[in-house]
C-alpha cells in the first residue's frame, strides 16, 4: 500500500532533534512538505504485522485519508527521514560505531567482498554499508531485527559519495542529490532487491531499500553540523 501521487523516495539528512518526540516530529513535517499537504492533516502510525501492536513496527503516514510510507533511521550526530510512493526501510550508520562492535551478521561473500578493499577504511565502510542495508531491507520487510540479519546478503561495488565532504551543501542549504538504476541490491527471501548506497562522508553511510524506484537525497546538516570521525584504534 502507498501513495500514487509520488514517483520517487524522498530523503532529507538532519541533525537530531531535542528528543525522539521531536525526530517523529519532524518525520510528519517532511511527509506535508513532499506530499503538500497541511501538516495538521498529517499522522505518523506504527503498526506491527507480527501482533498488530501500535506501539511499535514499521510507520507510516496518515495524509488526510491516504496512507503514505515513511521510515526514520539515527545514529550519533544524524537523522534520516525518507517518503516514498511504496513500501521503504532506510538505515544510516557510522563505520566508526560498525567496526567497533562484533558483529557476527555477515555472509561469506559480504566478508570477502569487504576484504577485496585496497585500504582498510574501505573495507569498514564496506561492512557499514552491509549492515546497513540489511536494516534498511528489513524495515521494509515490516519485521526489522526479528529477522536474523545474515538472511539478508548486500551485493555492494564501491561505495559513491552521497554528499559534497565538507557539509556545505548548495544554495540553499542542502545537497541534494538523485539515485537511480543503481546496481547495489541485496538478496533476501529468495528475491533480489535493489538497494541505494551512499557514503554521506567520511565515518557516515546511508542505505535505502525501495524497490528499485527513483531515492532523491538532500543532506541540510549545513556547516555548522559536527562529523562524528571515526575512533582511534
Amino acid at each position: 500500500m502507498g501513495d500514487p501521487c509520488l514517483q520517487a523516495v524522498s530523503v532529507r539528512v538532519l541533525r537530531p532533534g531535542a528528543s525522539r518526540d521531536a525526530d517523529r516530529e519532524a518525520l510528519r513535517a517532511f511527509v506535508a512538505e513532499v506530499t503538500d499537504t497541511d501538516p495538521a492533516l498529517v499522522r505518523v502510525v506504527r503498526r506491527c504485522p507480527h501482533c498488530g501492536a501500535a506501539d511499535h513496527g514499521r510507520p507510516s503516514a496518515l495524509v488526510a485519508d491516504r496512507q503514505v510510507p515513511v521510515s526514520l533511521a539515527r545514529t550519533s550526530g544524524a537523522v534520516v527521514l525518507a517518503v516514498g510512493p511504496g513500501p521503504l526501510g532506510v538505515d544510516v550508520e557510522r563505520p566508526s560505531r560498525v567496526t567497533a562492535a562484533a558483529l557476527d551478521v555477515f555472509t561469506p561473500g559480504e566478508r570477502a567482498r569487504a576484504a577485496a578493499e585496497v585500504l582498510p577504511a574501505a573495507g569498514d565502510a564496506h561492512r557499514t554499508a552491509c549492515w546497513a542495508v540489511k536494516e534498511a531491507v528489513l524495515k521494509r520487510d515490516g519485521r526489522g531485527l526479528r529477522v536474523d540479519p545474515v538472511l539478508v546478503e548486500a551485493v555492494l561495488g564501491p561505495l559513491r559519495n552521497g554528499g559534497d565532504g565538507d557539509g556545505d551543501g548548495d544554495s540553499d542549504g542542502g545537497d541534494d542529490r538523485d539515485h537511480a538504476g543503481d546496481h547495489d541490491h541485496a538478496r533476501f527471501a529468495g528475491d533480489e532487491q535493489p538497494v541505494t548506497v551512499l557514503l554521506l562522508d567520511d565515518d557516515l553511510v546511508l542505505a535505502v531499500a525501495a524497490g528499485g524506484v527513483p531515492v532523491h537525497v538532500q543532506d541540510v546538516r549545513g556547516p555548522a553540523a559536527a562529523r562524528v570521525r571515526p575512533q582511534q584504534r
